[in-house]
């Protein structure tokens, strides 16, 4: 059985790397509305682009884009594709 890869945060990807969501708050208004837009566990999703100053992130999932705050995404921990 081969090893699992090491978790990484959301926040910390590459541009172009795609991850798969393992970790994720369970509570907290901004989480709840991000869980609605459909950011759960098991979900891929590719880091498309971040603001020239770091915030906020664009990443794509589900077949649309997404803007996140880096703060809200430091708390999604993601395993990333190989």
């Amino acid at each position: 059985m081969a090893d699992p890869l090491p978790l990484s945060r959301l926040s910390d990807l590459a541009i172009g790397a795609s991850a798969t969501v393992r970790e994720f708050p369970k509570t907290g208004t901004a989480f709840v509305r991000l869980r609605e837009m459909g950011l759960l566990a098991g979900t891929r999703v590719t880091l498309i682009r971040t603001a020239p100053l770091g915030d906020p992130l664009e990443i794509k999932l589900r077949g649309y884009n997404l803007s996140l705050r880096k703060s809200e995404a430091d708390h999604v921990l993601v395993e990333v594709v190989a």
